[in-house]
């Protein structure tokens, strides 16, 4: 029996034995109140693991209360208890109080006004009209493909690619079935299409890494008759092919073998009990041209679905090399995801997390501009992800160059993750990183698919309450001249001011002033990833 139900085991004893005692025994030490109490604490403990609205509570049948009364009575404990947890994620704690408030559909409404400091360097805002709009709808969609067999009318707000094995099947299940229920799409992330990705029919974006997890041969190569079957499933919409990610770019990964259970074997092509492992690199293809002929292959594999490619920014030469490729080639993906060094994951070394890659906003700059530069950003959409989670987060984030966002933490706090920072022992006290089969329990799929379902509606119709008080009416009509940045505490900048952008051919014209470009651009080559001499 796991250590987290002694409690309850505890308080039963002691109730039913205090019980007996009294009732047959009159035993003159056990008293009446030791009954009641012992008593109160069973009938809490047994609901506890019977209700479905709360995994902690389930996983930790009565010591979850503990938790529950210092979030109760944090205004006036906030310097003993709060501040001194996860004291450098205060980003984190105000986001996941957020999406608790919406998930749940509890008011997120607040008294006193703002509690950021509005004169500090890094505040923003989003101005308003004098004229505001009115938007008919909250249900933002842009098309995906436009070119292809089957392109995809995707919601602006979309889950971020997460793995099963790095969340549990019922995380899994709910997350699909709230996309199902609001209709936007579900990310698979690399570790391939497993069979609770199925079971509700939610939209998926399969995610191929550099494992070929899900159509790889048994050395580890790329399988095209697999991918075909599986990518021309119509629950695939669209098909990705993942360069790298932004918690650890260029670095690969490796699930040890105990933690590679039948259920990822099955979904991964794997076999079970053995090291399964994601290569830093590609086997497919080694230089910039290659790596575009695959992606069309890709395309054309799937039955002309939409077909893209993930990536976090380094070496901005190389993403010049990409696109110097798609000039030559005339090979285009059908859209860019830009991952942000600042995303997350399971686990990563602390160094990778902290000090590689380019944060987003710098990132999705470089991706726009380059496009633009070439005069190819109409073909290709773009979209974005690095700790996106608020309604202002999405229009910021589009005002850059952004056609859609998706968000991984912003889901999982949805499902009701308390950031535990467990996700790589397997004992997360939630269920929505573990594969323990009990642990999982505790995350009732319905109530969380509400939850998710919730949250995603909740944040698109705040998004259309910022476009409406804007004078605006769909997210793409955000532009950097409506997103204002504070510089200092006399100095504020919009978006526009702040970057530079480029013009439609700038790029080659070989008249970009940029910096970046105007050093790198010129060096870098469609043949090759590096760098010419």
């Amino acid at each position: 029996m796991p250590s987290r139900y002694y409690t309850l085991v505890a308080v039963l004893f002691v109730f039913i034995a205090s019980l007996v005692l009294e009732v047959f025994f009159k035993a003159p030490w056990v008293t009446w109140p030791i009954i009641v109490i012992s008593g109160t604490l069973s009938l809490v403990g047994l609901r506890d693991i019977t209700q479905t609205k709360q995994a902690i509570r389930r996983n930790y049948p009565i010591l979850a209360h503990f938790r529950f009364l210092f979030e109760y009575i944090r205004p006036e404990i906030r310097q003993y208890f709060i501040e001194s947890e996860n004291e450098a994620y205060p980003f984190s704690r105000a986001s996941r109080s957020l999406v608790y408030q919406r998930a749940k559909k509890d008011s997120d409404k607040r008294p006193f006004g703002t509690q950021l400091d509005v004169y500090e360097a890094g505040y923003e805002w989003m101005n308003h009209s004098v004229s505001p709009t009115v938007v008919p709808t909250s249900d933002f969609r842009i098309t995906v493909g436009e070119h292809t067999a089957q392109p995809y009318s995707a919601s602006v707000f979309n889950v971020s690619a997460m793995s099963f094995g790095a969340l549990s099947a019922n995380a899994i299940r709910a997350l699909n079935l709230g996309a199902k229920n609001g209709g936007f799409a579900h990310d698979t992330g690399e570790g391939s299409i497993s069979r609770y990705h199925r079971e509700h029919g939610g939209d998926l974006i399969w995610e191929l890494g550099s494992g070929y997890f899900g159509c790889r041969t048994a050395d580890g190569k790329f399988d095209a008759t697999r991918f075909a079957d599986q990518a021309q499933d119509p629950q695939v919409k669209m098909v990705e092919l993942k360069l790298s990610q932004g918690a650890k770019p260029g670095h690969g990964g490796v699930l040890p073998g105990p933690k590679v259970t039948p259920e990822i074997a099955e979904a991964r092509g794997v076999e079970i009990g053995v090291d399964c492992v994601s290569p830093a690199k590609h086997s497919v293809f080694s230089t910039p041209i290659e790596m575009l002929e695959f992606i069309a292959k890709m395309r054309a594999l799937s039955g002309g679905k939409p077909a893209g490619m993930k990536l976090a920014i380094g070496h901005p030469w190389e993403f010049f090399a990409i696109a110097k490729a798609m000039v030559k080639t005339g090979i285009t993906p059908d859209f860019i995801v830009v991952d942000g060094s600042e995303g997350g994951t399971g686990a990563a070394p602390v160094e990778f997390t902290d000090h590689v890659g380019v944060p987003l906003r710098e990132a999705l700059m470089l991706v726009h501009n380059t496009l633009v530069g070439v005069g190819l950003r109409d073909r290709i959409k773009v979209g974005a992800s690095g700790k996106i989670i608020t309604a202002f987060d999405i229009a910021r984030t589009m005002a850059m160059g952004a056609d859609w966002c998706n968000s991984a933490r912003g889901f999982m706090f949805a499902l009701g993750c308390i950031q535990a920072q467990t996700c790589h022992t397997g004992t997360c006290p939630t269920g929505v990183t573990t594969q323990d089969a009990l642990r999982q329990r505790a995350l009732v799929v319905p109530t969380k698919a509400e939850r998710v379902y919730e949250f995603h509606h909740s944040t698109l119709h705040a998004l259309s309450e910022l476009l409406a008080a804007a004078g605006l009416t769909h997210p793409q009509d955000v532009k950097p001249e409506h997103i204002i940045r504070r510089i200092s505490s006399t100095e504020v900048a919009s978006l526009a001011g702040l970057y530079k952008f480029l013009k439609p051919g700038e790029l080659l014209n070989d008249t970009a002033e940029h910096k970046v470009f105007a050093y790198y651009w010129g060096k870098a080559r469609a043949e090759s990833f590096a760098l010419a001499s």
